[in-house]
């Protein structure tokens, strides 16, 4: 039941509240979703290594960490929960791959440790509240409101490396399905359907919709250096390697207004509609959006949703080769419905995916007829 993953949640942010000092506190609480002015700090959300805001796990004691990772895992699957304690682990195999170095103005670049935990209000069982969980390639945020899970997206995970070696040949690839079914999905297609389903040969540079707050008509890729809290770190020469390295993946996409324009974000969706796929293709389809909506609790999935009607109106768009280990994008969108992935930098070796509801990310649509209704 919906009431009682946020019972759970409720209940596991209030345990870990309790550990906390009152200095702690003050850092990993925030205002509750009706505070007039503050609710835009909720609404701010990351995915790259910066400040993500809350109370981080270098900041907590031991028993603080189990009781902020019983709150993570409330609002996750157990799948989702593997998932995102495996991005957390591959912070230090990214530190090894780039040979343990000092990075983004901070003492270590990739840090298991730098994931941040934040409640907005008062958990209980009335009103409004909410939490985030971020850090680099995750964030997690959920709204409840009189004791009902209303929100669960912005919900991103990511990998990097999205594969990495394991012993006796076996590879690690957190994403993978998220990766595999849709390359399935759209190379199944007949030639004519492909024509309509892959927008550029070309593979954009990151996600589309970034980490905007609200998504908006005619939205386009955020350079790297834009995906950060603060504008310029404190020390320039890190600020200019970032600069640099987002201008490298910006050049390695190659994209020019033609892409730009094929790919920015449209109310109406791009690519090929469900409607137009076979059996097989749409059992592609569902499967696909399990890998999303599998992220969380099943009593809060939307997945039974999607009937056959409901498929009708997905439609999915691709960008780039659909090659195996070649940079790609693709995007599933429908009524309420955003999913976003590309896998295009350090030569197709780093995955990000999102899944967003339009109309009532951060839980905003719901908390509005509430606020109506009761102010």
């Amino acid at each position: 039941m919906v009431d009682d993953v946020a019972a759970r949640m409720a209940s596991s942010a209030r345990a870990w509240l309790e550990l906390l000092t009152d200095d702690q506190r003050a850092i990993a609480m925030g205002e509750g979703p009706y505070a007039e002015g503050t609710d835009s700090e909720r609404r701010r959300w990351f995915y790259t290594p910066t400040d993500h805001g809350g109370l981080t796990f270098h900041q907590q004691r031991p028993a603080q960490q189990r009781a902020a990772m019983k709150l993570v895992a409330s609002g996750l699957s157990r799948a989702g929960y593997v998932t995102v304690a495996t991005t957390i682990g591959l912070e230090n195999v990214l530190d090894h791959t780039e040979g343990f170095v000092a990075r983004f103005d901070r003492e270590r670049g990739r840090d298991p440790g730098l994931y941040y935990l934040r409640v907005f209000g008062e958990p209980d069982s009335t009103g409004t509240w909410g939490w985030r969980f971020g850090g680099h390639h995750v964030s997690l945020n959920n709204l409840v409101v009189d004791g009902r899970l209303v929100s669960t997206t912005p919900c991103f995970m990511g990998a990097d490396p999205a594969v990495s070696e394991l012993l006796g040949g076996a590879v690690n690839r957190p994403l993978a399905r998220v990766e595999d079914l849709a390359r399935e999905l759209v190379r199944s297609l007949s030639p004519d359907d492909r024509r309509r389903a892959v927008l550029s040969p070309k593979a954009p540079s990151d996600l589309v919709t970034g980490n905007r707050t609200d998504i908006a008509e005619g939205d386009r890729v955020i350079p790297l250096a834009g995906i950060w809290r603060d504008e310029r770190f404190s020390d320039p020469v890190e600020w200019a390697k970032l600069q640099s390295a987002s201008d490298a993946i910006d050049a390695a996409a190659a994209y020019g207004e033609p892409e730009h324009r094929s790919l920015e974000y449209t109310a109406e969706p791009k690519g090929i509609p469900g409607s137009a796929l076979n059996g097989e293709q749409r059992e592609l389809l569902y499967a696909l959006l399990g890998t999303y909506f599998g992220r969380v609790p099943e009593a809060v999935s939307p997945l039974s949703t999607y009937d056959d009607a409901a498929l009708d109106l997905v439609h999915v768009a691709w960008a780039g080769s659909t090659e195996p280990g070649a940079p790609h994008y693709y995007r599933v969108q429908g009524p309420k419905l955003l999913l976003e992935w590309d896998n295009t930098q350090r030569n197709a070796n780093h995955a990000h995916s999102v899944w967003r509801n339009p109309s009532n990310d951060f839980g905003l649509d719901v908390l509005g007829a509430h606020r109506r209704a009761h102010h």
